[in-house]
């Protein structure tokens, strides 16, 4: 079992209550993406919403020294990766409810959510994106 895997079930077993499946299998498509001298600082996962009704697209968000990875393992065959870099990358918001919280993350092309986070996870996530956004902008304006 890679990083990535260890960091989201260790998410899951601190926030229970946040809707996730198949975490090893969705960890895996990002472990397979990560590129030479990439650190993984954060990892969690939550359902990746196409539409208000999805509950099935489970997805597991990595943010790297580089990058933000959305990874989710289809059920049969094959997979889906985006990835957000920082040019990419206007803002975020955070949602919460009182079970569940949501984060969107716009980019210039789209916006990710990532839904049925535990309402206790929010502030975690939201220091972890804030933090990791702030850094990648700060080096993407160095170069």
């Amino acid at each position: 079992m890679g990083i990535v895997a260890e960091q989201a079930i260790a998410f899951k077993k601190k926030y229970p209550t946040t809707i996730a499946w198949r975490i090893k299998k969705n960890a895996s498509v990002i472990e397979k993406h990560l590129n030479p001298g990439e650190e993984v600082l954060y990892v969690f996962a939550g359902q990746r919403k196409l539409s208000r009704y999805d509950f099935f697209h489970t997805a597991v968000v990595a943010l790297t020294n580089k990058r933000i990875i959305v990874g989710r393992k289809r059920v049969i065959f094959g997979y889906f990766i985006d990835t957000i870099t920082p040019d990419m990358f206007n803002d975020f918001n955070i949602k919460v409810g009182l079970f569940f919280g949501r984060v969107i993350i716009d980019t210039i092309k789209e916006k990710v959510m990532i839904a049925s986070l535990s309402s206790k996870a929010m502030p975690e996530v939201e220091t972890a994106l804030s933090e990791n956004m702030i850094m990648l902008k700060k080096e993407y304006s160095e170069e």
